[in-house]
């Protein structure tokens, strides 16, 4: 295999400690004694002892949690259903149909945020948990559809077909053939907008009111006053929880590739 010239190895080096050194500088001061990151007072772990037992923190992921739980499982189902009608049956607006299901996906997160606050504020349904939870799954819907619909393009169409010619209903054949090779594809992107629904702050400030506290709302309303230890404790945290949930689709990706080529 042909070396990377040097000033390629250079510059990949510099992209990295670019991404990667601000999350070991926000490690570092998150186990500083230091109630400010201009000096090091010492090794401490209090500053995550006061992050759990922060009654705040916990009341806002709880409802992170429900916005990202629910928003998912509804677009799970929708995603899926939708990327197998993409992909099986040709209708009158196939491509136009494709091309507006995709858009949330290069739309920016602020033209979303107005545009959905401005539908919900002309019929009149108050901000709630559950607008945002709508809301969330206007994202979500896309990026499962898309990881479902890559997935379905490297599948046997002739396994179907067999369970049909055998006496399978199309239900049959859906749920008991096709499902169960999409599995993989559907995890993977379930995973993939759970990450991006917990970590979502725009969509969420302007469609939540009163009515909830995402996890990411919280966050922004503690920072804008400065940066707290227990906020950087807490951003570690989710650093090390949104790596397991990746390193999880990554493993997934790879058994399914795997038993694909066995």
């Amino acid at each position: 295999m042909p070396k990377l010239p040097p000033w390629q190895s250079l510059f990949t080096g510099l992209m990295f400690a670019f991404m990667y050194v601000p999350i070991l500088v926000l490690a570092f001061y998150s186990v500083n004694d230091s109630r400010y990151s201009a000096s090091w007072q010492g090794f401490s772990l209090r500053w995550y002892r006061l992050l759990f037992e922060d009654a705040r923190i916990f009341a806002a992921l709880q409802d992170s949690l429900m916005i990202a739980v629910c928003a998912v499982g509804l677009s799970a189902v929708l995603g899926t259903l939708m990327a197998i009608g993409l992909a099986k049956y040709r209708f009158t607006g196939r491509a136009l149909y494709r091309g507006i299901s995709y858009l949330p996906l290069i739309v920016p997160d602020i033209a979303i945020a107005v545009a959905t606050l401005v539908f919900l504020a002309s019929v009149a349904i108050p901000l709630s948990i559950w607008t945002v939870i709508a809301a969330h799954m206007v994202f979500c819907l896309a990026y499962i559809a898309i990881v479902v619909s890559s997935r379905l393009q490297g599948l046997d169409p002739n396994l179907e077909e067999a369970a049909l010619d055998l006496g399978a209903t199309p239900s049959q054949a859906l749920v008991k053939v096709l499902i169960p090779q999409l599995l993989p594809g559907i995890i993977s992107g379930c995973l993939l907008a759970f990450v991006l629904s917990m970590d979502d702050l725009l969509i969420s400030s302007f469609t939540a009111g009163s009515g909830a506290n995402p996890l990411p709302i919280e966050i922004f309303s503690r920072v804008r006053t400065g940066i707290k230890p227990d906020i950087n404790a807490l951003s570690i945290v989710l650093i090390l929880g949104s790596g397991l949930i990746a390193a999880i689709a990554e493993y997934l990706r790879y058994q399914s590739e795997r038993q694909r080529s066995l």
